[in-house]
């Protein structure tokens, strides 16, 4: 099996000949590791299943300051700390989108990359990713305290952003995803470790209906939604399944039971993740590691419905020796065929 085969049957609940994998990094991670192995290209012999695609112009993300970039939302980033993604200065200083220019998703010079890489990839699983999906984009215009205020003083204000901000994506998915991808990596954070940052009630006001939406147009074109959401947020499970979300990642076991939701959700919603970055791939022996991946793969992989990986993109504070530990299971599986 290529390794797109195995993402599709792994999504089927079908077989696989090994259980899809995929280890992403920080970008201090990726340098730590590569310094590590000497080897500046390591990240391409990982055997990955996935590969991910922005549609952003080439003007899309400039930098205005030494560690500091604007994206194309207007939105001014401080990334002197975090190099990935960074602190946000909020734009919308009121409840209010007068004056606000939204980017434009029918700029044809955000998608002319695509076939390239379409064609590059053409055996691995290709996902769209569509970054800040909704309150995380929200959020980042107007600040968090505020915009966590507005969804209850100022709801009409909300409604509108969240309007405006879906109607961007409904566009952009419906472009890109005629150019050949195999589905769209929302990210949108709604949790924490102890449960929705917004609540249910909210969430299922504000969020789930537009969810559905871009859900919607991914199904309509025969392709795979996947979701990025960290935090405690089993408790809309039911709702993601019913708007037809086909994989939730990053399956976190610090506040989830990921083998009693796995078997819960077999055949209904599977799952991307699930090795520990708060607690196994940090503080374990590199014997721990390889021991509890390969009872990782053994139960979750079983029925398929899972892609193995760690709960996050890689941090800087994982040791080399356990990510090589990590990486010796994953890319050593024994095939059933």
């Amino acid at each position: 099996m290529t390794p797109r085969e195995r993402v599709l049957h792994a999504l089927a609940f079908a077989g696989t000949d090994i259980v899809p994998y995929q280890v992403d990094f920080t970008i201090p991670a990726r340098e730590k590791m590569s310094a590590y192995l000497s080897d500046p290209d390591f990240l391409g012999k990982l055997g990955n299943h996935l590969v991910y695609v922005k549609a952003i112009p080439p003007s899309g993300l400039r930098e205005v300051a030494p560690g500091f970039v604007q994206d194309e939302w207007g939105v001014v980033w401080n990334r002197t700390v975090d190099p990935d993604i960074g602190n946000p200065t909020p734009v919308l200083s009121r409840p209010s989108l007068s004056g606000y220019r939204f980017p434009d998703p029918t700029d044809p010079l955000r998608y002319a990359h695509i076939p390239g890489f379409v064609e590059q990839h053409k055996d691995t699983f290709k996902l769209l990713r569509e970054t800040y999906t909704l309150f995380e984009r929200a959020w980042s215009l107007r600040g968090m305290e505020e915009f966590l205020s507005d969804m209850v003083m100022h709801q009409d204000f909300v409604e509108d952003l969240l309007d405006a901000i879906t109607s961007f994506h409904l566009e952009v998915i419906d472009r890109a995803l005629d150019l050949g991808l195999d589905g769209v990596l929302f990210g949108d954070d709604w949790g924490w470790q102890g449960g929705l940052i917004m609540g249910p009630k909210l969430w299922r006001k504000y969020i789930k209906p537009r969810m559905a939406a871009m859900i919607a147009l991914v199904r309509k074109k025969g392709k795979k939604a996947f979701l990025h959401c960290c935090g405690k947020v089993q408790e809309i499970f039911p709702d993601l399944v019913e708007i037809g979300l086909h994989v939730f990642n990053p399956f976190q076991p610090e506040v989830m039971d990921i083998f009693a939701l796995k078997e819960e959700y077999q055949g209904k919603l599977a799952f991307w993740g699930g090795i520990s970055i708060q607690r196994l791939l940090p503080f374990g022996t590199p014997e721990e590691v390889r021991r509890e991946t390969r009872q990782i793969l053994a139960r979750l992989g079983d029925g398929g419905g899972y892609i193995a990986a760690p709960s996050h993109a890689l941090p800087r504070d994982i040791p080399c020796e356990n990510i090589v530990a990590l990486l010796e299971v994953l890319m050593n599986q024994k095939g059933s065929g």
